[in-house]
């Protein structure tokens, strides 16, 4: 039986696309909000969820990192996606008979060239593959709509331009999440390790807990904080190391973190994407 992964959003989306991409073949199971994958997932509906936790151009995606370790999943795989926009409309429609595209406020200011060389104005949707969805059933021949390629297959609408974004760079970091951990070592490539602590409440701890990792030489490619339970005195911290924890040096480092840190969780050891680089 293949798997079922549960994402945000219409089919069309861009998790969709990262779900295709990263488990071909597999079902997958659209859902209205990031609490509903987690949902799907915790209640055997489905088998793995894929959540965006970072974009390149707007940084980390608004309360996914306080959803994560309270999700009572874990990582086991991550996927970049590259952000193409296309812009499309009911097949036989031309550029010049748009009068508006709709797309999710996110994408259009990406597209604001192409839009501005036109002449069409960008209306905001809550969802670009909901839109285009929506566009197929209302057959409207003065729209068209910002989304991905798989969107456009999708809902039988015809594509007028491909990779319309104004920057090359936009890229999309999903993790892809299950219920049960895996810590094995696969893939070929390096494995990461990603983590959530809350330092001690004693003088230079963040200082002393980070100098394990510079001593036994482990690279640190993400650290953030943000507040937990309302309150500014009590700072969470998430970060994500290249390395497994049975590594020597990893493993050292995680030791010394213990010891200045209230609380240690890690959340997913899973092969590096090669798309990182």
């Amino acid at each position: 039986m293949s798997q079922r992964i549960a994402f945000q959003g219409e089919l069309g989306a861009y998790s969709h696309q990262a779900c295709t991409e990263a488990r071909p073949g597999a079902e997958v199971l659209p859902c209205r909000s990031f609490e509903d994958v987690i949902a799907a997932v915790r209640g055997g509906r489905a088998d793995l969820a894929m959540l965006p936790v970072e974009n390149s151009t707007y940084g980390r995606v608004a309360d996914i990192h306080r959803l994560l370790p309270e999700s009572g999943l874990r990582i086991v795989g991550e996927a970049f996606v590259r952000v193409h926009i296309s812009l499309m409309a009911l097949p036989g429609v031309p550029v010049e008979e748009l009068a508006r595209v709709r797309a999710h406020p996110v994408l259009l200011p990406q597209a604001q060239s192409f839009l501005t060389k036109y002449d069409i104005q960008g209306v905001a949707a809550p969802d670009s593959a909901g839109a285009a969805a929506e566009l197929a059933r209302t057959e409207a021949r003065d729209e068209g709509v910002l989304a991905s390629d798989l969107a456009a297959e999708i809902y039988g609408l015809h594509i007028l331009a491909r990779h319309i974004e104004d920057h090359a760079h936009n890229t999309t970091r999903f993790l892809l999440m299950s219920p049960e951990p895996d810590t094995s070592r696969r893939g070929s490539e390096r494995m990461i390790t990603t983590f959530v602590f809350q330092v001690r409440n004693i003088p230079a701890a963040l200082y002393k807990a980070m100098g394990g990792f510079a001593t036994n030489g482990v690279n640190m490619t993400k650290l953030e904080s943000y507040m937990v339970g309302g309150s500014f005195t009590a700072t969470q911290f998430y970060a994500d190391i290249e390395g497994h924890p049975e590594d020597p040096g990893v493993r050292r480092a995680l030791e010394e973190l213990d010891y200045f840190t209230d609380m240690l969780e890690i959340l997913g050891v899973y092969p590096r994407d090669p798309r990182r680089d």
